[in-house]
């Protein structure tokens, strides 16, 4: 399954750099293919605490290809770009509708609702977002990690690992999660 598992990160200015290095990691280290795509092309993009990150492609060029999931991850500025980019928008709305997988960490959630999917599901954000989102939602909640209609939330920087986690799950299942848990010294190796 991995070999055909395919998973889009979109980037611009101003995201997090925890929330997306993890899932881009994450994701890599359980054996998918992971592309971050860069939302202005495929050029460095500063993060919002100042690392610089190169795109493996500009999100342009691989927006209408195939994907297993398609990942958000916050950061105030990412989330207003991406909030009005409307091919990605369209993008979430054609997967929300078709059962397909879509994940969204931090301030990222305000993307689902600007893509208008949010209104029959359950979620979570970051606090500081919190009311922009829990009047737009079926219910707003404080889990660490929400998964309701193939849709996955989390809080935000903190929550980053057991969010990319739970993707892993959710692509692989149980026995590719504890393996990956397993190399980041999550979970203890089997003893002879």
């Amino acid at each position: 399954m991995s070999e055909s598992t395919r998973v889009l990160v979109p980037l611009s200015p101003g995201f997090e750099e925890i929330e997306a290095v993890t899932v881009i990691d994450v994701l890599r280290r359980a054996g998918f293919e992971v592309v971050a795509a860069g939302l202005h092309g495929a050029e460095p993009i500063r993060a919002s605490n100042g690392v610089v990150v190169v795109p493996d492609a500009a999100l342009a060029d691989v927006l209408h290809e195939e994907w297993s999931l398609v990942a958000l991850p916050g950061g105030l500025a990412n989330t207003a770009n991406l909030s009005e980019h409307e091919p990605l928008l369209g993008l979430i709305r054609s997967r929300f509708g078709a059962g397909q997988p879509v994940a969204a960490i931090c301030a990222a959630p305000k993307v689902l609702k600007a893509a208008g999917i949010t209104a029959d599901i359950e979620l979570t954000s970051h606090p500081v977002v919190h009311n922009d989102l829990a009047d737009a939602v079926k219910q707003y909640r404080e889990d660490v990690v929400v998964d309701d209609h193939q849709v996955v939330t989390s809080r935000g920087a903190g929550t980053a690992m057991e969010w990319a986690l739970r993707l892993v799950e959710k692509l692989g299942g149980r026995d590719k999660r504890e393996s990956v848990e397993m190399g980041l010294a999550l979970r203890p190796f089997p003893q002879d």
